[in-house]
């Protein structure tokens, strides 16, 4: 199988094309390393070509010459803050960009389609754990640029048979078990890397945005998922369309939750270390809970995640942290 994985060298895509490599893939990574890292890229038989989403002279040779049967795309901006304050950023790069792409797979007749979703897409649900006939409802522009791109390829589905799997992700975090790739974004938006790198001393601390909310310890409540259990579903979403599966969506999580406090204690269990903590007011566009119903993904896909254990996931963010790279590429 020939595959093309947009945005392949930052976090999750990284992690993807490694099992997609041990699985027996041919894969190519476009990336326009605006966030991404080469040195994520560790399979020496991929090849790696920089360019942006939205170059349609990069991106429409690409797809002719490549002759892929499938593309899973990771390629976005993520951090929902920054797409409060700039929304306009938000929608080019993770709407009007991913436009040319589909162009291009149509014009290339390239009809399986991948995409990196998010529950940002529901909003404030209704129920807890949320399944996937919650209402969309996105209450920032990140999870609207998602949102949005999901009707896109609904309607490219009616219009042209283009077949799309659209995995909404809940809190992506850990890094690879051999600590040879990991995260490293910049500005670092996610809650176990900054709680590493507080207690590392590469930030002056940490602050949790709010303790009065209603869950047990008052600070917000999220479903952490390994990123290698989230690759796997990307290798699983693919197996699914290459076999006749028609447009789709799934929730990816554990649909266990945990909260800040005890993220934070996970981390001091697993470090010896006390982490820097400053509490502060709530941040705008944080529901108190999300945790998800991911038994469409078990049913269809055959997925479940298979680390569901708070230490463990912060055990390889940890050694990725204290590894050679020492968290950085």
């Amino acid at each position: 199988m020939k595959v093309l994985v947009t945005g392949g060298a930052g976090y999750i895509g990284s992690h993807t094309v490694r099992q997609l490599v041990k699985s027996g893939a041919e894969v190519t990574v476009l990336d326009s390393m605006v966030y991404g890292h080469p040195a994520a890229i560790v399979d020496s038989q991929v090849k790696l070509v920089k360019g942006d989403l939205g170059d349609a002279a990069i991106v429409y040779p690409l797809l002719q010459e490549g002759k892929f049967d499938a593309v899973v795309h990771f390629a976005a901006f993520i951090n929902v803050g920054e797409s409060v304050e700039n929304p306009l950023k938000y929608y080019e790069n993770n709407i009007a960009k991913p436009l040319v792409l589909l162009k291009a797979m149509l014009l290339a007749g390239c009809r399986k389609f991948v995409f990196s979703s998010t529950c940002a897409t529901y909003g404030v649900p209704t129920q807890i754990p949320i399944p996937e006939t919650e209402k969309q409802d996105p209450i920032n522009p990140y999870g609207g640029s998602k949102f949005m791109l999901e009707r896109v390829c609904k309607d490219c589905d009616r219009a042209y048979g283009l077949k799309s799997v659209f995995l909404r992700y809940f809190n992506a975090s850990g890094c690879s078990e051999d600590g040879l790739i990991g995260e490293d974004h910049d500005p670092e938006c996610h809650l176990i890397p900054n709680v590493l790198l507080a207690i590392k001393g590469e930030r002056p601390g940490l602050t949790v945005f709010g303790t009065d909310y209603d869950t047990p310890d008052g600070t917000c409540i999220r479903d952490y998922i390994h990123v290698d259990d989230l690759a796997d579903a990307h290798l699983k979403a693919l197996d699914y369309l290459m076999k006749g599966g028609e447009t789709n969506w799934f929730n990816l999580g554990t649909g266990l939750g945990l909260s800040v406090k005890q993220i934070i204690d996970a981390a001091e269990q697993v470090t010896g270390k006390k982490v820097p903590v400053t509490y502060g007011a709530r941040r705008e566009g944080d529901p108190p809970r999300l945790i998800a119903d991911a038994r469409k993904a078990k049913e269809i896909l055959g997925w479940e995640a298979k680390c569901k254990d708070a230490r463990h996931i912060v055990e390889t963010a940890w050694k990725w942290e204290t590894g050679p790279h020492g968290g950085h590429y």
